[in-house]
């Protein structure tokens, strides 16, 4: 008795388990490209899922996906066939169902009730109000002449749906036979259900002599579905299945790169649903192939922005040639009378037009940029790298680089964001690379600072001069600090003060234990005392605070890595998930909540690592 039980109880599972198996799965209906260059479509899901599904099209994800999930609020026209057919229990029957399904809607759904016979006739227009719907249904009477006007109805319906400013719109449609009273043909009906970005869902009486084909090829070309009713006494639970329907249904709409004539296949696909495919082919002729001549990223969306780009640069380097060619050739005829007509050789004269172009164009930079606070921190970049390069020219250098990598990226095709992306970022590295040289000529000046120090105060215990310990620590030291002292002593032979020339200098390599030093001697001078013994002194101090800082980055070295390791393990996970299972990922990045979560964490990052850079970081 046990083993039939059991199998019994096997099979009971199993045929539960069938149906969940079988609706669980993804369908793509509906392809329109009506609206081109916009390709619209149904996407339903197995179990009412409410993730958004990811769409892309030969094989890559869509742009400007928008996604509409029909189980929310949404505007819905309801139409009632009252033709003569459905004279009697039908039309009861039918009005019973509707008002059913009218109590049972989303609380923000705005619901309009159509109804036709020979005719159609608004018995009532949008209204979120349940009452005025169920009121105008039970109002609904036999037209009193032959006829049925469905595809009038549902073009009818069609263009009050598009004057509705839901996005989400859907007509549902209930009739016994077919139409033969109505203007528009059936191909209008359907061109004015795609105009309104509509999915029309048809419920059809199966009586006798009645034809499902208008029924379905209306609800199939929209997206929608096609619903059989035996009898008028299903119609409630026929109504309940549209219901769960537009619960599991999303309108998705992209932007299509296809060009006419191109054959492209739509894919959909729910995260831990599957996926559908559809091959739709772009009407129209289609063109010609592009030139050869040109890389094949000119064609693309970022192909006017490069040509723009292009011909901008060209008529400003144009423009500026023109009128140094022209302000060099005034001077020349200014002065021609006085210094005789003396002439260089024509490889000399080019050089020096190429020499005037660019002095002007540099000129005009200064002048346009110079009183920036930020032209002269790079000014003072440069200088305390050592990098000898003015200002201007750093300045072209760095609009060079992000100019030619733009050019690169259009070349190959790239996306107007990542090319934008990698101009900021080759824009950055010659920034970059004078940063990294100041810090780290910085800092091996205040490494050198105590044996500088002491140096002098050798030099002073000798019976040399302070200007001899300067001396001396040219002689003797290793850049950067004796090209700096070297300077100050070149300064000051042609008649600048020793105090002056010095704090410049403590200034421009920003030491604050150097200032300090500068700041001894200024007093000493004033009030008198061995310069020796104060040097001495301060080079201890300065060793001291030297030795206090590196203790201090050696016991916060834990915490600067604990900041690191945090910061750095999420781009590691999100890039190692992405390499080995790609889908997964998907949701994340091709959907605006998973941009927004992404957002968010970039957010939440960096305020965190703030946080963490102020627990770690100490200035003495």
């Amino acid at each position: 008795m046990r083993r039939p039980r059991l199998i019994l109880a096997g099979l009971a599972v199993l045929v539960l388990a069938l149906p969940t198996v079988a609706s669980a799965t993804v369908n793509l209906s509906g392809l329109d490209q009506s609206a081109y260059p916009t390709i619209r479509a149904s996407v339903v899901s197995g179990t009412g899922t409410t993730r958004v599904p990811a769409v892309s099209e030969n094989g890559a994800p869509v742009a400007d996906l928008q996604a509409q999930n029909l189980g929310r609020s949404k505007a819905i026209a309801l139409l009632v066939d009252r033709s003569q057919s459905m004279r009697g229990v039908p039309l009861n029957d039918a009005t019973t169902a509707a008002r059913a399904f009218v109590q049972a809607k989303q609380a923000a759904d705005e619901i309009a009730v159509i109804a036709f016979g020979s005719q159609p006739a608004t018995l009532s227009p949008f209204s979120t109000a349940s009452l005025d719907s169920s009121d105008a249904l039970s109002h609904i009477r036999t037209d009193s002449v032959r006829g049925t006007a469905l595809y009038d109805s549902i073009v009818s319906a069609a263009r009050q749906l598009q004057a509705n400013p839901l996005p989400g719109r859907v007509i549902i449609v209930l009739t016994d036979g077919a139409d033969n009273s109505s203007h528009n043909s059936l191909a209008g009906a359907i061109a004015a259900a795609r105009a309104a970005n509509t999915s029309i869902y048809a419920i059809g009486i199966e009586g006798q002599g009645f034809t499902s084909a208008p029924l379905v090829q209306l609800s199939s070309a929209t997206g929608g579905q096609y619903f059989g009713a035996s009898s008028t006494s299903v119609l409630q639970s026929v109504y309940r299945t549209v219901a769960d329907a537009l619960r599991r249904t999303w309108r998705v709409q992209y932007l299509t790169s296809a060009r006419p004539g191109d054959k492209i296949q739509v894919q959909a696909a729910v995260v831990g649903e599957g996926s559908a495919v559809k091959e739709l082919t772009i009407a129209g002729q289609a063109p010609t192939p592009p030139s050869s001549l040109l890389p094949k990223g000119f064609f693309g969306p970022s192909g006017p922005f490069a040509i723009a780009l292009a011909v901008g640069a060209l008529v400003l380097f144009a423009a500026l040639f023109l009128l140094a060619g022209i302000r060099g050739s005034w001077v020349r005829s200014r002065i021609s009378a006085h210094v005789g007509d003396s002439r260089a050789s024509s490889k000399q004269m080019r050089k020096q037009k190429r020499t005037e172009a660019f002095a002007s164009v540099f000129s005009a930079t200064e002048r346009t940029f110079g009183n920036l606070k930020q032209w002269r921190y790079i000014a003072q970049m440069l200088e305390r790298a050592d990098v000898p390069l003015r200002t201007v020219e750093f300045f072209w250098i760095t609009v060079g680089s992000a100019l030619l990598v733009a050019f690169l990226g259009f070349a190959i095709g790239a996306s107007l964001i990542i090319t934008i992306g990698l101009m900021v970022a080759a824009g950055l590295v010659p920034f970059s690379f004078v940063w990294l040289k100041m810090r780290k000529r910085l800092k091996a000046f205040e490494d050198q600072l105590p044996d500088l120090l002491i140096t002098i105060a050798g030099s002073l215990k000798a019976g040399h001069s302070f200007k001899q310990g300067l001396q001396a620590v040219v002689d003797e030291g290793q850049p950067p600090a004796n090209q700096e002292i070297k300077r100050v002593l070149t300064e000051t032979s042609l008649g600048r003060p020793m105090d002056d020339a010095l704090a410049e200098m403590a200034e421009r390599l920003a030491s604050n234990n150097f200032e300090f030093a500068i700041t001894a001697v200024t007093i000493q001078r004033q009030v008198g005392g061995s310069l020796a013994t104060l040097f001495d002194m301060v080079a201890d101090t300065v060793r001291q605070r030297q030795q206090f800082a590196r203790k201090i980055r050696a016991l916060t070295a834990m915490g600067r890595m604990s900041a690191y390791t945090l910061i750095g393990i999420p781009f590691f996970i999100a890039g190692t998930i992405t390499v080995l299972n790609g889908s997964f990922m998907r949701p994340l990045y091709h959907t605006s909540t998973g941009h927004m979560m992404i957002l968010v964490a970039l957010l939440m990052m960096g305020f965190g690592s703030l946080i963490l850079k102020k627990i770690v970081s100490f200035k003495g």
